[in-house]
């Protein structure tokens, strides 16, 4: 038997074991906050991704996007805004990496635009040198700077051309196209990139682009599309792991993972066993339909039961959940060497019954409702919600059903709507980057195996169907102004702090978050100039010595 069977087998035998061990859902402890550091090594680190910063959406020779294409069509974006410009981070990221290396990044996630390296989607078709030349540049000043890239293949801009012939995600032959769109990247850069990530939340890929239309390539195939996207997609995944597996893992010794959105589902009753049953299932229909079939071989028992019993019903002679064969399930099986988890914000879920006369969709299939407590921070997104404890209660989900995987935290954060006191001061934001860290460290104390957090995000960016008009960003960009200039929010001192300490070794490093009250004393500066920056940045620093807190 050879050493590689042996090891694949000793890992089969370690998930069993593990997956003994339950989640405990009536144990839900909210003590107080815990100082103390991360492990030696900790990797801390900011993201963004292709569409979302780059701009020059249609210079260099790069094709099409599904995003470029429907950004571009009325009323499908708040305010008809686009990511045609954005950041411009095609242009300044130099600028940007300076950014980064001021606040001692250990790491920086962004992702590779595929139409910008296959205009077509298809390698035989072109393959774009200019497009390679950007990422290489990217590539190479990150690590001149002692900052490990981090990068994902998929967020979501998938060739146009691909969409238009084949019908995206819905068509079994985006396996192998993605497949060769991943393999050029690792012969390209693999030499430099450690850290793959092959898909950044295909839930909302596969939900929000083929069941509620909501984002590109905005079809509504309701019952069915979400389901077939994600199956093509858990296929893709799997392939691609398998060819860096074969053919480059021996050369360049690097990983690869996937990053899954996992809001976290509690019980509005924990002593009820029909919410805890629910709220299992909130989990298991989100991060577990992909997590599951990468860790376990096939979908969650709880997905294949309600989907085929509500297919049932409405008179459907199989289930609208695809079935995997049994070579599937052992080729997807064990395909990752490590767990990205974005995570923003939690739910009390109870359980609700929707008759199979109201129509078939994702969101019926699961029997549940979604609730929220009026008394949680809110900062003026309509979803996102700050529940910290939520955050440690994820990750120890994750480590006991799925044999406490290596995770890197791959996006956490929180955005604005509402401007309070001025554009760059984000109290809240302070407040929350400390609360949710805490929870990590103390999911840490439990014995999760986190090794990385990434802030999301480095800049203000676009937010898919929310336009320019949230801002998640450390850093405030001016989208009206042509150089996109940059400017840093409260936070960024805060996180720099958190980095240096690598954590919360005392009292005296978490003291109150609250901006200092000069801030709001300049509520009309809309966007400062440079001159004033200075100024205030000055000033914030004189503060913080006298107040003893460097």
């Amino acid at each position: 038997m050879s050493l590689q069977r042996m090891l694949k087998l000793l890992y089969a035998l370690v998930l069993c074991v593990s997956a003994n061990e339950d989640f405990d859902w009536t144990k839900n402890e909210r003590g107080s906050f815990y100082y103390g550091t991360f492990p030696t090594g900790f990797s801390w680190g900011a993201g963004g991704s292709a569409y979302q910063t780059e701009g020059a959406w249609d210079k260099d020779g790069k094709g099409m996007s599904i995003w470029d294409v429907f950004a571009h069509k009325k009323g499908k974006i708040f305010l008809n805004d686009t990511a045609d410009h954005s950041c411009e981070g095609y242009y300044k990221f130099k600028d940007d990496i300076t950014l980064m290396k001021d606040m001692k990044f250990n790491h920086y996630r962004f992702s590779i635009s595929w139409p910008r390296i296959f205009p077509n989607g298809i390698k035989a078709d072109h393959i774009n040198e200019k497009g390679i030349k950007y990422y290489d540049d990217l590539i190479n000043m990150l690590l001149d700077n002692n900052i490990t890239p981090i990068v994902t293949l998929y967020h979501w801009d998938l060739p146009q051309v691909l969409h238009e012939k084949y019908g995206g995600w819905q068509n079994a032959s985006m396996v192998n196209y993605f497949n060769d769109f991943a393999n050029l990247c690792f012969e390209r850069f693999g030499d430099r990139v450690k850290y793959w990530i092959t898909f950044n939340n295909p839930w909302s890929s596969a939900v929000e682009g083929y069941e509620t239309g909501e984002h590109a390539p905005g079809l509504k195939l309701k019952g069915t599309g979400a389901y077939k996207a994600a199956h093509h997609i858990i296929k893709a995944h799997a392939k691609v792991w398998h060819t860096y597996d074969t053919q480059w893992r021996s050369k360049q010794k690097g990983l690869v993972g996937i990053s899954l959105l996992a809001d976290w589902g509690e019980p509005v009753d924990i002593t009820n066993q029909r919410d805890i049953e629910a709220a299992e299932r909130y989990v298991q229909f989100y991060m577990g339909w992909f997590a599951t079939p990468i860790f376990n071989g096939d979908y969650p028992q709880v997905m294949k039961d309600y989907i085929g019993k509500k297919s049932a019903q409405q008179g459907l002679g199989t289930s609208r959940l695809p079935v995997f064969s049994s070579q599937e399930k052992t080729y997807i099986k064990g395909t990752c060497d490590f767990l990205g988890i974005g995570h923003f914000t939690t739910r009390y879920i109870t359980q609700k019954n929707y008759p199979s006369g109201r129509g078939n969709s994702y969101f019926t299939d699961r029997d549940l409702v979604e609730l929220v407590d009026p008394r949680w921070p809110d900062p003026g997104s309509e979803w996102l919600y700050s529940v910290p404890w939520g955050f440690r209660r994820l990750l120890n989900f994750v480590k006991t059903q799925y044999g406490n995987p290596m995770i890197y935290v791959t996006e956490n954060g929180v955005s604005e709507k509402v401007q309070r006191c001025t554009d760059l001061c984000d109290e809240w934001r302070m407040q929350y980057f400390k609360d949710y860290i805490n929870e990590m460290l103390k999911a840490l104390k439990d014995g999760v195996n986190v090794k990385g957090y990434t802030a999301w995000s480095l800049l203000d960016k676009f937010e898919w169907d929310e336009g320019f008009s949230e801002r998640f960003g450390l850093f405030y960009v001016d989208f009206l102004n042509k150089n996109k200039p940059r400017y840093p929010k409260a936070s960024v001192q805060y996180y720099k702090r958190i980095i240096s300490s690598n954590g919360f070794p005392n009292q005296r490093e978490v003291q109150s978050v609250k901006p200092l009250n000069h801030m709001e004393m300049v509520t009309e500066i809309v966007v400062p100039t440079v001159c004033t920056l200075c100024i205030l940045l000055a000033a914030v620093f004189l503060m913080f010595l006298l107040r003893g807190r460097f």
